[in-house]
This record gives structure tokens, C-alpha cells and sequence, in this order.
């Protein structure tokens, strides 16, 4: 029997690793990679197949299969999840007939609150905790386009079977994905979002990329305000994050290259739906769960999400 992966949702991060896996199984009589899309995406990729551009080359993949109809689809033993947060929900429930009790479920988002959010969904299933350290972006329908060095995956789990986990360890390093097994993947996990969120929030609130952030110093000191009052949130919940995770987060920007910035500031130019729930107001919430006050947050957040 082959090992079925689906890849839902096709943007930079599910785009990128989803094609390094097509890339490396193409062919293989052992695992088969199924992409999950559905209109131009859809159409473009089984026609022409999933176009990936880095800074130093570009290659086109093809999976077995892709497609958006669950009977076509059919059951699944692993599913990688990278849609927006906004989208967890109505993309998994719609998987439904996919998702079988064996079916391990990898969440690659933005935030930190969809492994609960799916875990609500399919209380049977193993949901594992994950994060990506990436730039990348849909370019064009069925292109993705990646910037810079960073392409890290982490992953873990506190109640999934060891043997699981390397079986899926050994999937992504096989395929020439730099991918972590860890151990204490919830606070691997905050680190990303402390990251992810004050650089979201900040390049949205302030509509300056990466560069025009580290360059202007009222810009620098916003994020980095933003930093600290995301730190307090984490440490009121008992997570055991570096001594040094301010300093650690600004150099991860100053390394970041400087014309990027967040997906969600791209999604707000753009006129698109925003993460800005699960990146901005979820540490409002979480602040306001722990008695731990978050001025800067709370004032972006409702410039973001007008009531």
C-alpha cells in the first residue's frame, strides 16, 4: 500500500514543501503526493504542473493527483494544512471523507491556535504541532516564488507515536526538506510566532516592508515594543522560551531580506482577508486570559479589525 500525502493549500508554504515532495516522489511506487486545489490553481497545475522560482533556480513538479473532490481525492495518511488561519475550518471539514482515523494531520500556519482548532474537528485524529522559517509567495496561479536562505520545518508532537513520527521525519528529509523533529515543539513553535506576529502586525500597521522598518527607528522601535509585549504573553504562560528571544527575533528580521514582508501586509494590499485574528488579536486575547497588558497590540489590532 503507498503512503498517501495531501497537500492542502498551495501558497508559499504549502506550494514550496509540497513541491519538494512531488519533486522527490514522482514516480515512487512507495508514496504518493495528491495536491488539494481547486479553480485557476487547480486547472494550471494539472495542466502545466506547479512552477517553483528560488534565487538560484526554478524547476516544475507534477503530483499524482490534483484536485479539490474528496471521492477523486480519497482517503489520506498524512495531510499537510497550510491555507490562511481564516480558512481552517471550511477547508478541513470539506476533506472530510479524506480524513480517516489514521490520518495524521500537520498544521503549517501562521498561528498557534490551529492545532486546537483542528483537534476540535477530528478529536480522533493525531494532530501534530508544526512551524516553517520561510519566504516565499505565490508569484502567479501555479508558481511559487521563494526568497533568501531561510526553509526550515519544525515538527513534534506530545501524544503521536515515536514510529509516526520518524516515518514522516524520514518522508521530508528524503526529500531534501530541512526538516526538525523536536521535542518541545510548543515553545519551537511560539518562537515562530513571536517572530511571525510582531512582523505581521508591525509591516501591516505601518505599510513598510522589512528594509523601511529596520531603517527607520520609530518603525524598529514599534517592532520591537511589539516583541516585548508578545514575550510577556508567553512567559505568563509558562513557556520556557531563550533568556535572549528579543535579541534573537530582531537579528532573525535584520537576516530576513530586506524588500520581503509579511503575507499578511501582501493579503491587506492586495484588498484580501486577513490573518490578523489569529496573528494580532489572539495575543490580545491570550494577554487578557493571563492579566498581562498589551497596549501596542491592542491598538493595532483595532486598526486591523475595525468592530
Amino acid at each position: 500500500m503507498k503512503t498517501r500525502i495531501g497537500i492542502l493549500g498551495l501558497g508559499g508554504v504549502g506550494g514550496y514543501f509540497g513541491g519538494l515532495l512531488a519533486k522527490a516522489y514522482f514516480g515512487s511506487d512507495a508514496i504518493e503526493i495528491v495536491f488539494i486545489a481547486r479553480g485557476e490553481t487547480q486547472r494550471i497545475i494539472a495542466q502545466d504542473g506547479l512552477k517553483i522560482v528560488t534565487d538560484e533556480t526554478e524547476f516544475i513538479v507534477h503530483p499524482k493527483l490534483v484536485s479539490n473532490n474528496p471521492d477523486e481525492i480519497g482517503q489520506l495518511d498524512y495531510l499537510v494544512c497550510a491555507t490562511k488561519t481564516y480558512d481552517i475550518e471550511e477547508s478541513l471539514l470539506s476533506l472530510k471523507k479524506c480524513i480517516v482515523s489514521e490520518t495524521v494531520i500537520l498544521p503549517l500556519y501562521n498561528g498557534v491556535d490551529a492545532p486546537e482548532r483542528i483537534q476540535e474537528l477530528f478529536p480522533e485524529n493525531v494532530v501534530l504541532e508544526g512551524c516553517v522559517y520561510i519566504i516565499s509567495m505565490i508569484f502567479s496561479p501555479g508558481t511559487i516564488r521563494k526568497m533568501g536562505f531561510y526553509e526550515k520545518l519544525f515538527f513534534g508532537s506530545k501524544t503521536a507515536s515515536r514510529s509516526k513520527l520518524e516515518e514522516l521525519q524520514d518522508i521530508l528529509q528524503k526529500a531534501k526538506i530541512e526538516s526538525y523533529l523536536v521535542e518541545n515543539i510548543e515553545e519551537t513553535v511560539w518562537e515562530k510566532f513571536i517572530f511571525i506576529s510582531a512582523l505581521a502586525s508591525a509591516t501591516s500597521y505601518l505599510n513598510e516592508n522589512i528594509g523601511e522598518i529596520l531603517n527607520n527607528p520609530e518603525s524598529k522601535e514599534l517592532y520591537i515594543q511589539l516583541i516585548h509585549e508578545i514575550v510577556a504573553v508567553a512567559k505568563a504562560k509558562k513557556l520556557k522560551l531563550p533568556n535572549d528571544i528579543v535579541q534573537q527575533t530582531i537579528v532573525k528580521l535584520e537576516k530576513s531580506p530586506k524588500e520581503a514582508t509579511s503575507s499578511m501586509h501582501r493579503d491587506l494590499l492586495a484588498g484580501k482577508n486577513t490573518e490578523a485574528i489569529s496573528l494580532t488579536q489572539f495575543v490580545v486575547k491570550e494577554g487578557a486570559k493571563y492579566n498581562v497588558e498589551t497596549p501596542l497590540y491592542t491598538k493595532i489590532a483595532n486598526v486591523l479589525l475595525p468592530q
